[in-house]
């Protein structure tokens, strides 16, 4: 009885504890993409900007592969990579971007999955995204690739990538090396 009286307790006091917890004082999406867009515009790059959550695992997979020190470098040199946190748990949920959702929402990356990405020129111009499409596909259709891992998806990344940035052949190489090493 003892052992219930303290466990009951214990739970009060994480539950006081966690509504006590201030709030997060999160961007907002538009904060994060003016803030991005600026950096671009001043080294003269696109914008890789990526929605996701804590608890994803594929999330943590592309920031894995995107920070690897093979391809690192190459991805610096051509983007500002940022992200918006959506999706995310009950207890979390303070940490998410206001207006990501509806930024999800226009670019159609709702009901998807994370990650969903997405590649702006510096003016703020979308480029491309994380889905592939077939031709009879319109913008909301397709399938979002997340975190590229097979070999379809890391072609396609590729070709993204190749419109996008100034990255040579042997580069591109590096990279669908390190992005196929996703799929293990």
């Amino acid at each position: 009885m003892r052992s219930i009286g303290l466990s009951i307790l214990f739970a009060f006091i994480l539950q006081y504890c966690a509504a006590q917890t201030p709030a997060v004082n999160t961007p907002s999406a538009e904060m994060v993409m003016k803030t991005a867009l600026a950096q671009a515009a001043k080294e003269n790059k696109n914008v890789i900007l990526m929605f996701h959550a804590s608890w994803c695992g594929w999330c943590h997979r592309m920031d894995s592969s995107l920070n690897d020190p093979s391809v690192k470098k190459f991805f610096d040199d051509n983007f500002v990579i940022t992200h918006l946190v959506v999706d995310e748990t009950a207890a979390l949920k303070s940490y998410e971007n206001a207006g990501a959702n509806e930024l999800r929402t226009q670019y159609h990356g709702d009901g998807v999955g994370i990650p969903f990405w997405l590649v702006f020129d510096k003016n703020g111009k979308l480029l491309a995204d994380s889905k592939i499409r077939t031709e009879t596909d319109g913008p909301a259709g397709g399938n979002n690739i997340g975190c590229p891992a097979n070999a379809n998806e890391v072609a396609y990344f590729l070709e993204i990538l190749k419109k996008t940035s100034n990255l040579n052949d042997q580069q591109l190489a590096i990279i669908a090396e390190r992005f196929r090493k996703n799929e293990h």
